[in-house]
């Protein structure tokens, strides 16, 4: 390889590990996993969301203080990002779109961008800094989760805001009887 793809490859390999930091954020707090929602944060690392102003352990805290009161199952999405690198700094735009399905069983929306500086400290890409910026919020119609009623479908795991969440268990396997609803048993 000459020296001009060396360096494209080391910027994708960088924005590959930016999107997995950023990432690490946001399955942290859907899971309320502490330690993955950290880890994308240096320990010194500042967040501006909301009222809330402070360091990633208790932005974390407070935030699944919030989503506990109040929802019953939180995703935090990602969606397009923007990653300029200049040498050990990066600043990236995220948007995301929030859903929320509340206690009340009503599902709550928002969206807005993360705006975010990274820094590589020993090798390591996380957030020295993230402003939330939230650009609008409402609420969807409501209506029942479909197919709870479906027998043996908790096998492979219900939804969880812990590590008993289908997505720890490794390595991956169905635990479920095969079927297909669109065959009619022979009559």
């Amino acid at each position: 390889m000459n020296t001009e793809q060396m360096a494209r490859l080391q910027e994708l390999l960088d924005k590959q590990d930016i999107t997995e930091c950023l990432t690490r954020f946001s399955r942290g707090m859907d899971r309320f996993d502490r330690d993955i929602f950290v880890s994308a944060f240096h320990p010194d690392a500042t967040i501006a969301a909301g009222p809330f102003v402070g360091g990633a352990g208790e932005c974390y805290d407070w935030a699944v203080e919030m989503h506990e009161a109040g929802q019953v199952a939180t995703h935090h999405n990602l969606l397009n990002s923007t990653v300029d690198i200049d040498g050990d700094t990066a600043h990236t735009e995220t948007y995301y779109l929030f859903v929320g399905r509340n206690r009340d069983a009503t599902n709550w929306m928002a969206g807005g961008r993360y705006v975010d500086r990274l820094e590589r400290r020993q090798g390591k890409w996380k957030i020295a800094l993230r402003t939330n910026v939230i650009e609008w919020s409402g609420m969807v119609p409501s209506m029942d989760i479909p197919f709870t009623d479906v027998a043996g479908l908790e096998r492979n795991g219900v939804a969880s805001r812990s590590p008993k969440d289908i997505s720890y268990r490794r390595p991956l396997t169905n635990l479920r009887d095969a079927q297909n609803p669109s065959m009619k048993a022979d009559s």
